[in-house]
């Protein structure tokens, strides 16, 4: 365990990501959007699947994908992302 909080730091786990999603996202994007997957690439960065609330929501979530991949990073603490996609 501790190699993994060497790598990944105190915020490990996926499903910490999905449990305060609104948190990290604010009310703009997370009261309009859950996150649907993620799933770590080879090259260490992770592919991030969104799921808006109403099929309404995903063009106005799509024109925020630079931002969702910021606060994940920020959150994080490092470049994490490497594509945000979205889910109907």
């Amino acid at each position: 365990m501790g190699g993994l909080l060497r790598i990944f730091g105190a915020r490990v786990s996926d499903a910490d990501l999905a449990a305060r999603w609104g948190e990290i996202m604010g009310t703009d994007i997370g009261e309009i959007s859950t996150l649907a997957a993620i799933k770590k690439t080879p090259n260490g960065k992770f592919n991030i699947a969104v799921r808006p609330i109403n099929p309404a929501f995903a063009l106005q979530l799509s024109y925020q994908s630079e931002e969702i991949a910021k606060r994940i990073n920020k959150y994080f603490g490092y470049d994490a992302v490497n594509k945000v996609t979205f889910r109907k």
